[in-house]
């Protein structure tokens, strides 16, 4: 815990640098020791509440969002009650129990999920490969402390910048890759915002590699 610590003081560092200063850092949540899983989206913005200055809570991916968690709980990956709650409040009403809940459920699932950069936005304003790259040794010392079993990478820029190499998704759907020769890791359709219509896509996806390696048929 004391490294993933440190790695965080890096990221708030980075926030200066490339996020809105008058907000936080997210981080990361869920299982930090050997999950089965690790989701890695893009980047964070002002819609997840935990960004805020006065947030004395967890500072994970989309806390106060609401779509988002549509993939976990079709994925069974998040409990009934949570998710209907997360429906059903705004995204404002999150109090930081109930975030810290949600990651317990997250965690619960041997789940980790994690951003490449960690620079809270204003907006969902497209970041240019740059800014990405300087997260990217920050992120692997992240996957060597957590150790996660496969790491889902979400679109095709995650994707080619964690993996070194161009990778279109629709090219390379449920195909392995190993990163740094240590890890499994699959590119799936981005699933949230501009890409919301190729969630089925991305769940599709995301079964197919539950069921091969943790025999999870959902």
């Amino acid at each position: 815990m004391d490294e993933l610590k440190k790695l965080c003081k890096k990221y708030d560092e980075l926030q200066s640098l490339h996020g809105s200063k008058e907000l936080n850092s997210i981080y990361f949540g869920g299982c930090i020791n050997e999950p089965d899983i690790c989701f890695v989206f893009m980047n964070p913005t002002k819609r997840n509440i935990a960004s805020s200055k006065d947030w004395k809570g967890i500072r994970s991916p989309w806390i106060g969002t609401k779509n988002s968690w549509d993939l976990f709980y079709k994925l069974k990956l998040i409990e009934d009650s949570l998710y209907d709650k997360i429906k059903s409040i705004k995204g404002t009403d999150w109090t930081e129990e109930f975030a810290k809940e949600v990651y317990e459920s997250i965690e619960k699932n041997k789940i980790f999920i994690t951003n490449l950069a960690k620079c809270t936005q204003l907006d969902a304003r497209e970041l240019p490969n740059s800014v990405f790259e300087n997260y990217l040794e920050l992120f692997y010392k992240e996957m060597d402390i957590i150790k996660p079993k496969t790491i889902i990478l979400f679109g095709n820029q995650v994707s080619s910048i964690i993996l070194k190499e161009k990778i279109s998704v629709s090219q390379n759907r449920k195909k392995e890759f190993i990163l740094n020769n240590k890890y499994k890791c699959y590119s799936v359709y981005y699933p949230v915002g501009n890409g919301r219509f190729n969630m089925d896509k991305s769940i599709e996806d995301i079964k197919y590699i539950m069921k091969e390696y943790y025999g999870k048929n959902i």
